[in-house]
């Protein structure tokens, strides 16, 4: 053998008891699983004494796609024990791109990398992102979506409004080939622009292309705070009507004035359920999201050039004002600055131009540089090109109970990190390991047992990843050998780039990519395709 984890408390990811046993692995392979010690010889041998072993933890909301191949964003993800994640999300994908719109798209993605390859221009297909993707280092697997923003921006840019006959064609022929050479599915991001500007009709027209080929539909929905409801009832209809499972994104309530509705949003999912509609929730144990900055800004001022045409409406100091009345006033989008209570509750999360602004609320900084809060944002947005993260302190803790004892639930990091040097959201590289440390320890919700097949056999059977998610003979040899007395999310809102304690080893295809808290050599992680 090529490994051999002996003395090990075994976590298998079916739900089961935890048992002690051992585990042997030969080409990328799981070759052995046995109750009890095992002596047989092997190149490697863990004594696991004290430990536990379970899958690799599956991420079901990444963005990796838009750094893949760069160190930082692959340390967040492994550190934690993910071995394998489905990215392009939200709408969001990095590809398919058209030249003529190159720039809006990576505008558009730049939450998540400084730096795009090259050879992204010539991304106008899943078949030519994969050939550049294949040849990328990467520390754990990743499947993809397609997203819906990054098809409108392909077809029309950022134009508001329904696509026309060539346009709607033109997206429906991309998302084909995406959709043949393996991607997973459509996300869409509703919203942010351009995705916002879409009608449910469209979605569905797009996801009935999915459908053919036993694809999937993840919303970042309409609304996550006043409308909430609508929102969620969109994306059911849409999954019904093209007859396609459906994920809800990050599934959260947001918005002092809407925490208590989590329950009538399961409700919701379960009546569709009942329907007919696959449902899978992803979801972050924390109480604040995480976006771009300028989400906060009405939609309706990206419309004439994205986020370059945005910044132009920030230049001018009439339309400034009228902004910042729009951004004071309920129900016309969802409004980031009212779901956080204010100033107060948006925290600066990345500013390349301006890093003494980050790690600060707005309110904050808006101090230290003699302005209002509003003047404060924009200029910030301004200085930046509009590539500021933030955090939103929106969010409710009983809500997110509810939402990750429903039995449909998984966990994502939905995180981005462009550099260790920049603070990000603290579920970038804590998720995994807060969901064992706040639900299971502390929390008490449910048994270490569920919580793991929640991460790794539940997440592996909705994301249609063949041969991951459990500890089983001829199973991918996708391990994760952790401390759970020992286990801590280190990462916090003001040091947001801390590894975890307690993740002893974490092993992709066979090889250990992450032991002492330091990634190794190895780049084993793979681009899986998806198969109907």
């Amino acid at each position: 053998m090529d490994l051999l984890i002996k003395n090990v408390n075994i976590v298998d990811g079916s739900g089961r008891a935890a048992y002690e046993g051992s585990v042997g692995v030969k080409n990328s392979k799981i070759c052995l699983v046995k109750m009890g010690d095992c002596d047989l010889p092997a190149e490697k041998v863990i004594d696991g004494e004290g430990l536990h072993l379970s899958p690799g933890f599956i991420d079901c909301h990444s963005h990796g796609d838009q750094a893949i191949g760069q160190e930082p964003a692959m340390l967040s993800k492994v550190s934690q024990g993910i071995t394998t994640e489905i990215t392009g999300q939200c709408g969001g994908s990095i590809f398919p791109i058209h030249p003529d719109h190159l720039d809006d798209l990576q505008r558009l993605v730049a939450i998540g990398t400084y730096t795009f390859p090259d050879d992204m221009a010539n991304w106008t297909s899943f078949e030519k992102f994969a050939c550049f993707a294949e040849n990328a280092p990467k520390a754990i697997n990743m499947k993809t979506f397609t997203g819906h923003s990054t098809l409108r921006i392909a077809a029309m840019g950022y134009k508001k409004g329904k696509p026309s006959s060539s346009e709607m064609n033109n997206m429906k022929a991309m998302l084909r080939e995406c959709m043949q050479s393996g991607s997973i599915g459509l996300s869409s991001g509703l919203i942010y622009p351009p995705g916002c500007y879409s009608d449910t009709d469209e979605m569905v027209e797009l996801a009935e292309i999915v459908a053919e080929y036993g694809g999937m539909y993840a919303s970042h929905m309409r609304n996550e705070s006043d409308n909430i409801l609508a929102a969620v009832r969109e994306a059911l209809e849409i999954g019904y009507r093209a007859s396609i499972p459906v994920c809800i994104s990050h599934h959260k309530i947001m918005g002092r004035q809407n925490w208590g509705k989590a329950k009538d949003t399961l409700a919701l999912i379960h009546e569709a359920i009942d329907k007919g509609v696959k449902v899978t929730i992803d979801h972050y144990p924390y109480t604040a999201n995480y976006s771009h900055m300028n989400a906060s800004i009405p939609p309706k001022y990206f419309e004439n050039g994205g986020i370059a045409g945005m910044l132009k409406a920030l230049e001018d100091r009439d339309t400034r004002q009228r902004i910042s009345e729009e951004m004071q006033e309920m129900g016309t989008y969802d409004n980031f600055y009212i779901n956080a209570g204010g100033f107060e509750g948006m925290y600066f999360s990345g500013c390349p131009k301006t890093p003494e602004a980050d790690g600060k609320s707005v309110a904050e900084y808006a101090q230290i540089v003699g302005k209002n809060g509003f003047d404060t944002l924009f200029d910030v947005l301004l200085e930046n090109e509009g590539k500021v993260n933030g955090v939103f302190h929106s969010i409710s803790e009983e809500d997110n109970c509810l939402i990750i004892k429903d039995e449909n639930a998984t966990i994502g990091t939905d995180g981005s990190c462009r550099s260790l040097n920049e603070q990000t959201h603290p579920r970038t590289f804590g998720a995994f390991p807060r969901a064992i440390c706040h639900y299971v320890r502390d929390k008490k919700l449910m048994s270490l047992e569920a919580m793991v097949r929640k991460l790794t056999g539940f997440a592996a059977e909705r994301m249609g990843l063949e041969r991951k998610g459990l500890i089983k003979e001829l199973y991918d040899a996708d391990l994760v050998v952790f401390s759970y007395d020992n286990l801590k999310d280190s990462a916090s809102f003001t040091q947001s780039t801390l590894l975890s304690d307690g993740i002893e080893y974490v092993i992709v295809n066979g090889k250990i990519a992450y032991t002492d808290k330091q990634m190794t050599p190895v780049r084993n992680g793979r681009l899986l395709y998806h198969i109907r």
